[in-house]
């Protein structure tokens, strides 16, 4: 699939009007068409299931805690090298 293709097939609205004419078109003209297209697109949204929802949800938090445990346990450890190497009272002396 060449380029043209691609162009021609991105900026064709949603009732088949070629790309050539979108580049010859007035500004309000262009604009017109990109709300089709946009409006396009979102007509091929599915939403997800509330079950889907639930589970999305689930994830991102248990993948949320995971990194800030992670990054909280990396902060203590070089804290705590730190601390080691220059022997200065660091924040793990307290």
């Amino acid at each position: 699939m060449s380029e043209d293709q691609v162009t021609e097939t991105a900026a064709s609205s949603s009732k088949g009007r070629p790309a050539k004419n979108a580049a010859k078109a007035g500004f309000f003209a262009r604009i017109a068409l990109f709300v089709r297209q946009v409006i396009g697109e979102l007509k091929k949204v599915v939403a997800p299931t509330r079950k889907e929802l639930i589970n999305y949800t689930l994830v991102v938090l248990v993948f949320v805690i995971i990194m800030m445990l992670i990054v909280t346990l990396l902060d203590l450890a070089f804290g705590t090298g730190v601390g080691w190497v220059f022997g200065g009272q660091g924040a793990t002396d307290r």
